[in-house]
């Protein structure tokens, strides 16, 4: 796990990149860094990055995914020397048909797929660490988006009305081992559980996915989604994120308890997705695998 040092913020005199994928998490990493008074240099994966990043941003770029040398050069052009990853990057494209051939890779995209990722696997975790080690050539440095908006973690307890009933407990105990043995070998970081069953596990197609597939699977509902963290989690990418999508996406599937790790998870636009929850009644809790040992022994 790496831990977050918030000594090594650079100061606000220094312009910070943003490598943005798709969701919220962009947007409010911006908002957050602008507050502190960063310029945020924005470069935006073309087909997933929020348009208004362009408002939120010092500058802003969209750049297709296989155009590294493209997303180094810009934010060299503003002498970027930290740069941060905050959206999820939608991998499954990478697997349509003709896959990275239609994008057209650059130089720099080729010398990142030869150098790091046809040497070992397409997994996460491979293919992020690869992008950052190309950056790294050029000096550019990633950092962690929650060194400047720590806010957006979620913190330990129940967060909604509404808390888990006994079978929803037995099913967050039966799934949190199962869902952090998925997350460490970088498979994905949710599953649906119902009565002791796994219904679902997240892959390449996502949570919203999985949850979804999971109330084909299971007409009668009353599910619980687990999110965890992987066991030795990069900071710097692919942290837990969950937001008002999530609460949407669980209450057409039928799902009704929502677990998550305490100060390993992003929870986007909190109080809206609260207020949500409350309005669904679907209960929250924020726990840490010791505590889930304790509940499981009394």
């Amino acid at each position: 796990m790496r831990i977050l040092d918030f000594d090594a913020t650079p100061d606000t005199d220094e312009p910070i990149g943003l490598l943005a994928g798709a969701g919220r998490f962009p947007v409010l990493f911006a908002e957050a860094a602008q507050r502190q008074g960063y310029q945020v240099h924005a470069v935006g994966v073309q087909g997933m990055a929020p348009d208004e990043l362009a408002d939120c941003c010092s500058s802003y770029e969209v750049v297709p995914i296989s155009k590294v040398g493209r997303a180094i050069r810009a934010f060299k052009r503003n002498n970027v020397r930290h740069a941060v990853m905050a959206g999820k990057i939608e991998k499954v494209v990478l697997f349509q048909r003709r896959g990275w051939w239609q994008f057209m890779p650059d130089l720099r995209a080729w010398h990142l797929l030869f150098s790091y990722v046809f040497k070992k696997d397409r997994k996460d975790d491979t293919l992020l660490l690869a992008v950052i080690s190309e950056f790294e050539r050029d000096r550019i440095t990633f950092d962690s988006a929650l060194q400047y908006a720590p806010e957006l973690l979620v913190q330990h307890g129940f967060l909604t009305n509404r808390k888990p009933t006994a079978s929803q407990w037995r099913d967050i105990r039966f799934g949190w081992d199962i869902a952090r043995t998925m997350g460490g070998l970088d498979i994905g970081q949710s599953i649906v559980v119902n009565d002791l069953a796994v219904i679902a596990v997240e892959a390449i197609e996502g949570t919203d996915r999985c949850i979804e597939r999971a109330g084909q699977l299971c007409r009668r509902g009353n599910m619980t989604v687990v999110k965890v963290a992987k066991p030795e989690q990069d900071m710097r990418f692919d942290v837990p994120a969950v937001g008002v999508r999530t609460l949407q996406t669980m209450h057409q599937a039928g799902a009704r308890c929502l677990a998550i790790e305490a100060g390993m998870t992003i929870m986007l636009d909190q109080q809206e997705v609260l207020d949500l929850a409350d309005k669904l009644g679907i209960a929250i809790v924020a726990l840490n695998a010791d505590e889930l040992q304790l509940t499981a022994a009394a």
